[in-house]
């Protein structure tokens, strides 16, 4: 009697974190997401391993044997996008830039590329344009296009063959939902088309020594598509933000094995492209002709960029029974928190009052460090007095009142007073010592061990 043949095996991928499963279930048992499982059908091919290893065997030694080779970076032609990656862009290094539909991504890659291309052979994978459409916004953005190279595939093992044969220093595949691999029968953009052929490409770096760029799509509520693992595989993963209403994006680097994470690099939007913002603080303060309640600039910072930006507060009488707190920049928890702080050891109740805050230019600050500037601003605009435009305010606020100091506070004041500010509200702790404020001459310091220190010095 012939033996039956084996069906294909099936298994359940988590989208979140990765894991297998051996049947369909409502929850991972590993992470413990909801809805998440997708079905997986891996190819059947018992004569080449696709999980070959990315280099020859290896032998063990000692840490103190291996000798630390120095990366020779290649420039990218934009000194905000090379800060971000720490540098420039790693030789070998897979980098993954994720943001919302129409923000710029492609634009971004294209008009950079063309600079890496005058001294470097680059290619331009696209699966979700022709060669046309990208042609035509080259022309938009000024590009001639005789150094760069296009290929319009969204088959995965057509745009290896192709990078086999031209060698490119950097390759851009946009974006790695629309890709797809003959190894699976699953559709582009699903669970384990997305692994598959990240996981590929990622080997063709590895071991070709050729840059990487994976462009990525968000879910609604702003986190990359796809399997959480595709993060853990790349070397750095950038998100490019920016509000549509606002020509100023921001590139930030959330994961990056080779620099810095939590830097960004600011961009404005122009009818020729991106142009860098090489003084950002200038850009997203303003100067209003005269001071007004609710708003306080803060000194906050950005991997190793101190930046200044505009914390606005507005409360209003409420007319609900659960008056409202919305944050915009903000993170809205923080700002119950601080309510509390200042009925507790302020003496101020807002209980009847409508709380709005924001950070002026589309900025998210997402640091503690913004706790006191936010205080002030809110008490500024409940009072209806204003702290005053040559005010730079930093600092964290404990939930027993205290000020706590924050990192790298002589490298906010020094940014402060560049840019022409004459007073600082900084915690106690905070204080610089006689050498460094020498060089914040022309910047008077006030210093506060508390939240009531903070309010009587102001008489906000």
């Amino acid at each position: 009697m012939a033996k039956k043949k084996d069906r294909a095996r099936t298994l359940f991928v988590c989208g979140d974190c990765g894991a297998e499963h051996a049947r369909w279930a409502g929850q991972c048992g590993e992470c413990g997401a909801w809805n998440t499982l997708t079905e997986f059908t891996p190819r059947d091919d018992s004569t080449v391993s696709r999980f070959s290893g990315l280099a020859p065997a290896a032998n063990v030694q000692r840490l103190a044997d291996v000798e630390s080779a120095d990366l020779s970076r290649i420039a990218t032609g934009s000194d905000e996008l090379d800060r971000v990656l720490g540098g420039g862009l790693v030789p070998g290094s897979v980098v993954l830039l994720g943001g919302d539909p129409g923000i710029g991504k492609s634009t971004l890659l294209l008009q950079y590329l063309s600079e890496i291309g005058r001294e470097h052979k680059v290619l331009y994978a696209s699966g979700e344009e022709s060669a046309e459409q990208i042609a035509s916004r080259g022309r938009r953005l000024g590009i001639d296009g005789d150094d760069l190279l296009l290929l319009a595939e969204n088959r995965l093992e057509d745009t290896l063959d192709a990078a086999a044969r031209e060698k490119p220093a950097v390759l851009v595949v946009d974006s790695i939902q629309t890709f797809y691999s003959d190894a699976l029968t699953a559709a582009p953009g699903s669970v384990s088309q997305v692994r598959e052929c990240a996981a590929r490409l990622v080997r063709q770096a590895k071991q070709s020594g050729v840059a990487i760029f994976l462009v990525g799509h968000v879910t609604k509520e702003g986190a990359l598509a796809g399997p959480r693992i595709l993060e853990h595989m790349v070397d750095c993963v950038l998100y490019f933000e920016g509000d549509s209403s606002s020509s100023f994006r921001l590139v930030r680097a959330i994961k990056n094995r080779f620099g810095a994470v939590n830097e960004i690099g600011v961009f404005a939007m122009t009818g020729e492209g991106l142009k860098d913002v090489t003084n950002p603080s200038a850009m997203f303060i303003s100067r209003h002709g005269a001071d007004r309640p609710g708003s306080v600039v803060l000194a906050t910072q950005e991997g190793s960029r101190p930046l200044l930006v505009e914390v606005q507060a507005l409360v209003d009488d409420s007319a609900l029974a659960n008056p409202r707190r919305l944050c915009v920049g903000l993170e809205q928890n923080r700002l119950a928190m601080l309510l509390a702080i200042v009925h507790r050891h302020g003496g101020v109740s807002l209980n009847g009052y409508d709380v709005f805050a924001n950070v002026a230019g589309g900025v998210r600050v997402s640091e503690t460090g913004a706790d006191l500037a936010l205080l002030m601003a809110i008490l500024s605009s409940v009072k209806n007095r204003a702290v005053g435009s040559d005010l730079v305010v930093f600092g964290e606020v404990g939930l027993s009142g205290e000020l706590r100091p924050v990192q790298r506070g002589l490298d906010r004041l020094k940014e402060a007073r560049k840019l022409g500010f004459t007073r600082a509200l900084i915690p106690a702790a905070n204080r610089p010592d006689a050498r460094a404020r020498a060089e914040l001459d022309g910047l008077e310091l006030i210093t506060a061990r508390r939240i009531e220190d903070a309010l009587e010095v102001f008489a906000v």
